[in-house]
C-alpha cells in the first residue's frame, strides 16, 4: 500500500520521548519496523522551532542538531507551526493565607500542527497521493479529517500511538492502530555521528 505518515512532533516527544535514552529517534527506522508491509513514500513531519527558556538555554540548539539528523532521511519533509512563549499571570489552586492568589507562570504552546496535518491528509487524499495515509498522534482533534478521508476519499488510516493509550475517540475512527513501544524506539536510533553536507554533526550530549 503506496503510504505517506504525518507525525505529530510535539505529540510524539511528549508522549514517548520525553524522559527517555531515545531522542535521537530516526523516524524511517522506526516507521520501516512499524509498518514493514506499507511502501512509505514520504514522512511528514510537524513541528515549531523551540525559544530558550530560563531553565534550559540549550533546548533551541538540541532540537536544530536533530532537525538537521531528519534532514538527513530520504523523502521526509518539514513542515513548521508556531511556537509561543508567554509569561501569563494565573490563579493558585490553594493561595497561601494571606499571601497571593495568583503568580506568573512560563506558558509555552504550540500552534499549527493539527490544523496543518488535517490540511494535508485530506488534500494529498484528494490529489491521489496515498491509499493508506499513517498518523503519529493521539491528538483527538484530528478525527474529522480523518473521517472525510475514509468516508468520502475511500482511503484507509492507520494510527501510531505515542502515548500509553491510544485515544478512545481516534481509536473507533482508524483502520488500524499499533502502540510505539520502548524496544522499538531504542532500535530506531540514529548513530551519534552523522554527517550532512554540512559536514558533521553529533547527538546532543544531554541526550
Amino acid at each position: 500500500m503506496v503510504t505517506i505518515v504525518y507525525v505529530d512532533g510535539f505529540n510524539l516527544y511528549y508522549g514517548a520521548l520525553k524522559g527517555t535514552a531515545y531522542k535521537w529517534l530516526n523516524l524511517l527506522s522506526l516507521l520501516e519496523k512499524l509498518l514493514p508491509k506499507q511502501d512509505i513514500i514520504q514522512i511528514k513531519y510537524y513541528t515549531a522551532l523551540v525559544s530558550a527558556r530560563p531553565n534550559d538555554r540549550d533546548q533551541p540548539a538540541r532540537q536544530h542538531a536533530y532537525l538537521r539528523a531528519l534532514r538527513t532521511l530520504p523523502n521526509l519533509q518539514i513542515i513548521y507551526g508556531q511556537f509561543l512563549q508567554s509569561s501569563p499571570r494565573m490563579p493558585l489552586v490553594q493561595p497561601p493565607s494571606g499571601g497571593p492568589k495568583t503568580v506568573r507562570v512560563i506558558k509555552t504552546e504550540e500552534k499549527g500542527s493539527d490544523v496543518n496535518i488535517a490540511a494535508h491528509l485530506v488534500h494529498d487524499a484528494h490529489l491521489g497521493r496515498y491509499e493508506t495515509a499513517v498518523i503519529v498522534s493521539n491528538d483527538s482533534d484530528l478525527v474529522e479529517p480523518i473521517k472525510i478521508v475514509r468516508r468520502e476519499l475511500g482511503k484507509k488510516v492507520g494510527l501510531l500511538n505515542p502515548h500509553k493509550r491510544p485515544s478512545w475517540t481516534l481509536k473507533n475512527h482508524v483502520d488500524f492502530i499499533k502502540q510505539i513501544r520502548k524496544g522499538v524506539l531504542r532500535s530506531s536510533q540514529f548513530p551519534s555521528v552523522l554527517r550532512d553536507a554540512q559536514g558533521e554533526f553529533h547527538k546532543p550530549v544531554s541526550w
